[in-house]
Formats: C-alpha cells, structure tokens, sequence
C-alpha cells in the first residue's frame, strides 16, 4: 500500500464502490451498453455484498441515466458522489483495455482523495501490473477475483495480512509484490457463489440481463484472452439466476455471456427443458441470446430445445471466410462447412449474429498473401452466400496475454503505445504494421467499408417494402407460420441495418478519422527506425 494509506479499523460501516469506467468516445458498443452491463464487477460487488460492516454499490459509466449527477462531459460527477456518498475503497474493472486510460484517470482523482484503489479484470497481467501500479492503483487482483476480493476486504478492515492473500500483486518498499497464484474457482465454489445483485447498480437501466454458466474455453484461439479449463455448474445454477432475474426485475430478455452454449450437450437439453417449463407455468416469454460454435448445427435436438427455451439470437464467431486465415487463428473451419451451418441455424428459426476478424496476420512460414481489396471481397461474398442477419467486423486486437501479442511483439510489428494508447484498442483501429502486401490505413478503411456497405440508410427502403407486403402473408401465403417467420426475418433485419447505419455514422462523426491517420503514420514511422528502416512503405500518407 502507498505511504499515507492505512488498514481502516472497524469503528464503523465501509463503503467499496465498483466503477465500470466509460468507453473513450462512442463506438458500436455504446448504444448497447446503455442498457446493459458487464457481468464480472456486477458478481463481484455481489460477493462484496455478502461482507459485514461493509456498503457496496456499482457505477457503471456506459449505463447511467435518469437525474444521475454527471459532469461537463457527460460522465458521472464523482466529486459529487464522493461527497454525498464517501467511498473508502474502490474497485475499477479493467476487462477492456480501451477503457484503461479512464480507469487511470479515475484512479488519481479517487488516490488523491484517501481511497484505497484496487483494479482487476484481464488487462492487467505482464508488464502491465507495474504499469498500473504506478498509475495510483494499490492492490491488483489477478485472475478470477471473487474469493481474493472476500478475503482483500477483511485485510482492509483488519483482518489478515494481505501478504497472505492468493493472487495479488501491489507495491511494498518500492518493490513489486506478487503472492501466490490463486487457482481458478472450482464448480463447487462457483455454485456457493451468490445470485447476481444487479440491484447494486446505481442510476443504471437494464433490458438486456448478462447471466453465466460457464467458465473458462476450450478452443485456445491464439487471439483470446481465456484460456482457463473449462467448469459448468448443473443447469439449476442458470436456472436459478434467470428465475431470480425476472422474479425481482421482470426481466425476460437475456444474454449468456458464455463463449459456448451447448458444450456439455446433456446441461444444454436439461436446461432448456426447465426454462421452458418455467415459462410455461408462469405464462411468460423469455428472450436468450448466446454465442454458439457452428458445428452445433447438425444437432437437430438441441437446436429444437434451445427454440422452445426462447433462445433466439445465435452470435456465431466466424473470425475469417479465408481459410489462411482461420488456420492462423487455430481455427479448425472450413468456409464451405461455415456457410451450410449457417443455413441449418436459419432452417432452425434462429437469427444469426456474425462477428468476424478483417486482416488476421499469417503464421510464419505460412506463404500467403492477398490485398485488401481481394479480401474485402471474400468477405462481401461469405456473408452474402450464407445469409448471416447481422455482422460486426473488427480488426485484430494485440490483446495484453495472448498468443497473437507475444508473437507480433516478438516480430516487432506492434505499433508504440508512445504513438497509439490503449484508448484505441476498440478493435476499430489498426494497431500494428499487417502483412504485406496489406498496409496499416488499408485495413483501417476496408473494415470501415465492410460495415457500411452492410449497414446502410437505403435500409429503410427494404423496411416500408414489408409493411406493403405484410397483407400477403394473409391472402397468398399457404404456409402462414413460415411465410410470418421469413416476412419478420426480413422486416427485422432491415430495422438493424438502418438502426447499424446509425450506429456507424455517428462512430464516424465521433473520431476525428484524419486525426488517426496522422498517429498511425508517426507510429509507423517510429516503427521503422526502430527496425532501422528508412521510409514508411506500409502506411501511404495519401489516403486510398
């Protein structure tokens, strides 16, 4: 702990304020993100909640509303927080790492005013523990944080000594100091662990609930930042969040956070068939969206459970349509098998969500090359072919940890953060020098191109066209559930595409595009003399 900081006595009530720091400016997650929240600070403060003497709220930055006090910049005032409601810890969530500069500067307002500052999340591991150490944080928790953060309480309140604390890291005597490695929460720990208190949140308004079954992934994608054994809980532990949701908060509309609904396919089947009874009995309608591999969609069984559940919406990692590029992501794909899965999920009745990766760098030893131009052809053509009802195209992010990072870092490729700072690691920024013949500001406008040409304003268009041939579904269509299924398919792929168009336009308003480019070439050029090269070949300064 820095100096002048001390072990509160308990002689009164605590108070710990989480805080979900706001995205830099507006991007595609931010009208979204309006209305939700992320799941992790939200499980944490629950855990929080459970501790005597202590008061615990969450203020997520992306979702506050009302007559909630905010500053000259629309965030929320914490002079004016402070004031009215005194924190003595806070806890910032550090699971994006454009976020991190805000969380920075929340840090030094809150140091400079007596907190003790303790930060988690996935961005802080290698040499950003130190980073953020000196940046006025005084205690990390690394990894999975909810029996540190129990046990980090009562050593603040004058209980044990942090130094016995698993999996943390803070300074002690100018030194760093990092205790052991805590182990990944166990399946019987994360059933004790308490129902997510989303009454917690403070001027935030939810439509969209996060929930989690599982944790960790299996697919070790060299791009991702989880990695952990996988561990799901019996369907009773879902059940019992979702149930819990809508009894306190009336929610119905949902989204499993989890990377892959349906791994453990007898969990899958029995959670689906108790939802649905639920919903039966309460004569409700429940609305899931959950991300799902595609080789999911032979299973005839499965799918028809999951649409008797009310799953709805299948957000499907496609990463790539070239198949260089999904071996370089460890992806055992084929295009081919990608687009008839695809149309299995559509004959199914679910909607399709696409999120894809422009411009993943090769492999080494991989002999592969192709423009951008030619690129962003395969993609127009995949997702035209396989009918995919929404996409999102970003652009690969050197994430803190991964695989992709310490490669690209070892090939000296990544872009000086002195140049560009984490504030662009969005994914809708190029953030290292690509394969050749690609260059940097290429691939920062074919991704731009990809999105607009399928989020556009002649969208609305295609939305009056079906209000003029909804009568048809009554005169002239046999099949009337089919012809309603495909007729709303149409009219409400229409409304997100215009809706998308919206979003994107004002992304673009919302960053100075010129301004990027002029980073992107100083940051291109200090590459190259670091490389002891003498021009800036990847990154023309005459636009395209």
């Amino acid at each position: 702990m820095k100096p002048g900081k001390a072990i509160f006595q308990r002689t009164r009530k605590l108070r710990i304020r989480f805080i979900i720091p706001a995205f830099p400016t507006f991007n595609i997650y931010s009208s979204i993100a309006k209305y939700t929240t992320a799941l992790g600070p939200v499980l944490i403060a629950s855990v929080a909640a459970q501790k005597a003497g202590w008061d615990v709220e969450v203020i997520d930055e992306n979702n506050f509303h009302g007559h909630a006090p905010k500053d000259s910049q629309g965030h929320p005032d914490h002079d004016y927080l402070q004031n009215l409601r005194p924190a003595d810890v806070i806890g910032f969530y550090g699971g994006l790492s454009s976020t991190i500069p805000r969380l920075y500067e929340l840090a030094e307002f809150y140091d400079a005013r007596g907190t003790v500052n303790i930060a988690g999340g996935q961005h802080f591991v290698g040499e950003n523990i130190a980073e953020s150490l000196a940046r006025h944080i005084d205690y990390l928790i690394l990894g999975e944080g909810e029996q540190t953060i129990s046990e980090l309480m009562d050593a603040l309140s004058g209980g044990t000594a942090v130094d016995e604390i698993k999996g943390l890291a803070y300074e002690k005597d100018g030194q760093l100091v990092t205790t052991e490695k805590r182990p990944p929460i166990s399946i019987e720990g994360i059933v004790l662990l308490p129902v997510p208190d989303f009454s917690l949140l403070r001027h935030a308004k939810l439509s969209l609930y996060p929930v989690s079954w599982e944790r960790g992934c299996c697919m070790h994608c060299e791009f991702c930042t989880v990695k952990s054994k996988v561990r799901c809980p019996a369907p009773d532990y879902l059940v019992t969040q979702i149930t819990s949701l809508h009894e306190r908060f009336h929610a119905t509309n949902f989204f499993i956070v989890d990377d892959l609904f349906g791994q453990n396919r007898g969990f899958a089947l029995e959670f689906c068939q108790k939802i649905k009874n639920y919903q039966d009995r309460l004569r409700v309608r429940f609305h899931f969206t959950v991300q799902i591999r595609l080789d999911k969609a032979g299973d005839q069984e499965l799918l028809t459970a999951m649409r008797a559940a009310g799953i709805q919406v299948l957000a499907v990692g496609y990463e790539s349509p070239i198949p260089e590029e999904l071996k370089a992501m460890n992806k055992k794909l084929h295009p081919d098998d990608m687009i008839r899965n695809t149309k299995l999920f559509h004959r199914a009745g679910f909607l399709v969500h696409g999120m894809f990766i422009f411009g993943y760098p090769a492999m080494p030893g991989q002999d592969f090359q192709m423009s951008a131009k030619d690129r962003g052809e395969a993609f127009r053509k995949f997702i035209r072919k396989s009918g995919i009802d929404t996409i999102q195209i970003l652009l690969p992010v050197p994430l803190p940890g991964t695989e992709l990072t310490a490669r690209l870092h070892e090939q000296r490729r990544i872009f000086s953060r002195q140049n560009i700072g984490w504030e662009y690691y969005d994914g809708n920024f190029q953030l290292f020098e690509p394969d050749a013949p690609l260059t940097a500001l290429e691939m920062q406008e074919m991704a731009k191109k990809l999105m607009t040409h399928f989020y556009r304003w002649s969208s609305i268009v295609s939305i009056c066209m079906s209000i003029f041939t909804f009568p048809t579904l009554i005169f002239f269509v046999s099949n009337l559930k089919k012809g309603w299924r495909g007729w709303f398919t149409r009219w409400r792929n229409s409304i997100w595409r215009f809706i998308g168009w919206r979003i994107i336009c004002r992304w673009k308003n919302s960053r100075n595009q010129d301004t990027f480019r002029e980073i992107l070439w100083s940051a291109q050029d200090r590459l190259n003399l670091k490389q002891g090269r003498s021009e800036s070949f990847h990154v023309p300064k005459t636009g395209l």
